[in-house]
């Protein structure tokens, strides 16, 4: 049989997901437009009936600029979600969901009998490319270089160039999960190498803020457990006893390193690591000292958060933090955290806790919370409140400057959320919601978190994608960790080109104002957009956003 009779092939954009026992249902994609600046993306799914080895895969292109091929990988999923899920996912069974986006060895693929695949095609339409409509051929051909099959996208790139980056965004940086993974001892040489890895990956997506671990952060920890100590402030006990007259001295040369480090890969803002613990506040993080020479734990979870010891170290060491920072010439890019995720059953503690925290920082640093309750705002506990994009309105409604939001594992009804099972437009569609709402930051807890829930054991994100049947597949983190170096996720370019939306849509602002940017987005809705309420569907997403191209190009 001819190997061209039974190699099919599909042009896709990056919104499908490809599983292996299901043709795509996405309509074919033949065309699309981009900004200058921006990172283009499409995929080219295939199948075979029969076993087919050693496919080359190329592109073609009179673009001028270089194209990354990846395969899109498959990894298993437990719990894809909860029992009481909403009906807008993908599918709701424990499976292999594609996900991880591997460099192809040798420029060739294998098509498995009966079988999708699909390959991630990617570009970064530098500010040198020409405007102009280019076509991008993506072709197949056998191990003896006869062809089997191509596909060709008609790509315009448009005169404008999309601006920089407005929005703050954190996925929370896992220190410890990278010695852990790689088996390295922390802050070794190996490990600051591994460190550099992982930010310049999260940098050219859209993270420019980056959670620093002055101590071991206080984050998914079992009450009494420890996570692997990342601490870059080293602390010496002057005398040994510890109490409220104790004496500390403070060394602050890891700290200007991973400055430095974060620096150089374009990282622009420094959320210095939770000064109490998760869930109400009513202990301290796990801080380690040299005393005599020994090291030496001397506040954890034996601590009490409100006693006059740690009380009396706080006061010792922010002054000292406070001048180091103004030093090192971040203090405007600088944010403190009290604890995460603070409910009404612990007011009385977060408050307390709050309250040092606010007497001891110069007021010029902001202290950011992830919450869902308004009161804790309302009575000026929290400055600056990051609300679930599931409890937003009343902070909307109440007009709250400069506002933030985040979501995790708990938001998964009708909101936004990254999950394996769900459709790449609920993740995508966070870009428009973010512009309508001026949202100023996105927070989420899991670039790289790869143990189990409350850090019990270590685990291989490569098999065990849930935190060992804690959280829906996808929560927990967006990048894997390959031999050589990160490996990125559907998820992670998806959020990015969600944060390009976001500057495409302010680049239209600057054009045409803010009402009519709306308006554009919101043409022929039967209701305005929220973050709760939005078109489900691929084509509606990718169709806005020609929409706003096209605009763009019209009013430049």
């Amino acid at each position: 049989m001819d190997p061209k009779d039974t190699f099919q092939t599909i042009c896709l954009s990056s919104l499908s997901k490809v599983f292996a026992d299901e043709a795509p249902h996405e309509v074919t994609y033949t065309h699309a437009s981009a900004l200058k600046d921006e990172h283009f993306a499409f995929q080219i799914a295939y199948t075979s009936n029969q076993l087919m080895k050693n496919i080359g895969v190329e592109v073609y292109s009179t673009l001028g600029l270089p194209f990354t091929i990846r395969a899109v990988g498959l990894v298993p999923s437990e719990m894809p979600c909860y029992a009481d899920h909403d009906s807008h996912v993908l599918r709701t069974t424990p499976g292999l969901y594609p996900d991880p986006l591997y460099p192809l060895v040798g420029s060739t693929v294998t098509a498995l009998p009966g079988q999708w695949r699909s390959v991630w095609i990617h570009v970064e339409l530098d500010s040198s490319v020409h405007a102009g409509t280019y076509n991008v051929l993506v072709g197949f051909k056998s191990p003896q270089g006869e062809k089997l099959s191509e596909e060709v996208l008609e790509l315009t790139v448009l005169p404008a160039t999309l601006p920089k980056q407005k929005l703050i965004h954190t996925e929370w940086f896992h220190t410890d999960c990278l010695a852990t993974h790689y088996n390295i001892p922390v802050f070794s040489e190996e490990h600051w190498s591994r460190i550099r890895q992982f930010l310049d990956t999260a940098v050219k997506h859209g993270i420019n803020m980056i959670l620093t671990p002055i101590f071991t952060p206080p984050l998914d920890t079992a009450i009494g457990g420890e996570r692997p100590t990342v601490q870059l402030i080293d602390v010496y006990v002057v005398g040994g006893k510890i109490d409220g007259n104790t004496t500390y001295s403070f060394a602050f040369s890891k700290l200007e390193r991973w400055v430095a480090l974060c620096q150089g890969v374009g990282v622009e803002y420094f959320e210095f690591s939770h000064l109490f613990t998760q869930w109400g506040a009513k202990h301290t993080p796990k801080i380690m000292a040299s005393i005599d020479g020994v090291e030496q734990r001397i506040f954890g979870w034996d601590t009490d958060a409100t006693g006059e010891a740690y009380a009396h170290f706080l006061e010792q060491l922010i002054p000292e933090l406070d001048r180091v920072i103004r030093r090192l010439g971040i203090a405007s890019s600088s944010y403190f955290h009290v604890s995460d995720e603070p409910t009404q059953a612990n007011f009385d503690t977060y408050k307390k806790a709050s309250d040092l925290v606010q007497k001891l920082l110069p007021p010029d640093y902001p202290i950011i919370d992830a919450l869902t309750e308004i009161s804790f705002y309302e009575q000026g506990i929290v400055q600056k409140p990051i609300p679930s994009n599931d409890h937003i309105e009343p902070f909307l409604e109440a007009g709250v400057p400069d506002l933030w939001t985040y979501y995790c594992c708990a938001q998964y009804k009708e909101v936004s959320n990254r999950f394996y099972n769900m459709p790449s437009a609920r993740n995508r569609i966070m870009g428009l919601q973010l512009y309508k709402f001026g949202i100023q930051g996105f927070l989420h807890w899991g670039y790289n978190f790869y143990y189990s829930q409350y850090s019990i054991q270590p685990l291989d994100p490569f098999k065990v994608t849930d935190a060992l049947h804690a959280f829906p597949s996808g929560d927990s983190f967006l990048v894997y960790p390959g031999e050589a170096g990160p490996i990125e996720s559907i998820r992670l370019e998806v959020f990015h080109e969600a944060l390009q939306d976001l500057r495409a849509l302010q680049l239209l602002e600057t054009l045409i104002g803010k009402e009519r940017t709306i308006a554009l987005i919101e043409d022929g809705l039967s209701e305005p957009l929220t973050f709760a309420v939005y078109p489900r569907s691929t084509e509606w997403m990718l169709e806005v956003r020609e929409r706003i191209n096209q605009a763009i190009a019209t009013y430049s």
